[in-house]
């Protein structure tokens, strides 16, 4: 297919500004448009290598009316749909807001497409972990395994993702639904990798004293942010309308094994502590998946090595601090 005109719903966020910068320089005959609130808790500053080249338009998916009209005016080819309450271990402390957000925001999406008769491409960005806690001989993970969510963020994913489903069924929709697994984003805090990166920086820039961490024994695999946007953009314009993908990168870590890459990497030496802050009520330790079924159908391949995506990482956690 040829698109266009691409939306990115919360484009001021860490994935969507990436989703942008991605589309702006890979594909420069697209016309890039986002949505964004105005109590947008993401930093207009996440955009700042997009520049005007972005149309944002002020919209809250929770308003059907701000969703139905932004729709109508941009009148996209494709949809790639990432605005979400992404933080796991907040959603313990705030969980309606969270279900609220992600559920009801996903379907005024997907009626005011219907609403604004519209036949977009839409890439739903779903997660691992809406597998939850799987068992040791369901690993590699597959599309077909159970879903078994441990936290309200991941019941809301997996209430996006059969929204995505039934809508393909029920009214031919086209809608592919991405399932990413852990990928290194330097815009986004609250992500282990980054939230260890940005501490080690202040450490080295003598801003703090020790680095602070939760669970250190959940098992992962890495992919870089880049490659993961990168995907999306495949996924649209080559996966199969209906179907699911697991995507993820094929370093196999511990966040343990992580942090003491880190640590090796800094400046300074980096005295660590477990703060039980940090802990989440209920964890996922095992998220290594099967990817072959989204590579054998599109041919993708990360670009990025781990070693890459790391000191990328860094470098803009060092910039940052």
């Amino acid at each position: 297919m040829k698109i266009e005109r691409a939306l990115i719903t919360g484009v001021t966020g860490s994935g969507g500004s990436y989703m942008a910068d991605h589309v702006l320089d890979e594909h420069p005959g697209v016309a890039v448009h986002g949505i964004a609130r105005w109590h947008s808790t993401s930093g207009a500053g996440n955009l700042a290598n997009a520049g005007d080249r972005v149309k944002v338009h002020e919209c809250d998916l929770n308003d059907f009316s701000s969703v139905l009209n932004t729709l109508k005016e941009v009148r996209p080819d494709a949809i790639f749909h990432l605005a979400s309450h992404a933080n796991v271990r907040a959603s313990f402390t705030t969980p309606l807001s969270v279900l609220q957000n992600n559920i009801m925001g996903t379907a005024n999406l997907l009626e005011a497409v219907r609403a604004a008769g519209l036949d977009p491409v839409i890439q739903l960005c779903s997660t691992s972990e809406v597998y939850g806690q799987v068992k040791p001989d369901e690993v590699p993970i597959k599309e077909d395994n159970a879903l078994r969510p441990s936290s309200p963020y991941a019941v809301s994913k997996v209430a996006q993702d059969l929204l995505g489903l039934t809508y393909f069924r029920s009214y031919g929709m086209k809608l592919v639904r991405t399932r990413m697994f852990a990928y290194l984003n330097p815009r986004r805090g609250d992500l282990f990798a980054t939230a260890f990166a940005r501490q080690v920086a202040r450490i080295e820039a003598g801003l703090q004293k020790e680095l602070l961490h939760g669970n250190l024994d959940s098992v992962r695999t890495i992919i870089d942010v880049r490659d993961a946007m990168d995907s999306y953009w495949t996924a649209t314009v080559k996966g199969r309308p209906g179907e699911a993908y697991n995507i993820g990168g094929k370093t196999v870590i511990s966040v343990g094994e992580f942090l003491e890459l880190l640590k090796k990497k800094a400046k300074v030496p980096i005295p660590t502590r477990q703060d039980p802050a940090l802990l989440r009520p209920a964890d996922v330790t095992l998220q290594v998946p099967d990817t072959s079924k989204f590579e054998a159908e599109t041919g993708w391949k990360p670009r990025y090595s781990f070693e890459e995506s790391v000191e990328h990482l860094l470098a803009h956690c060092r910039a940052h601090v």
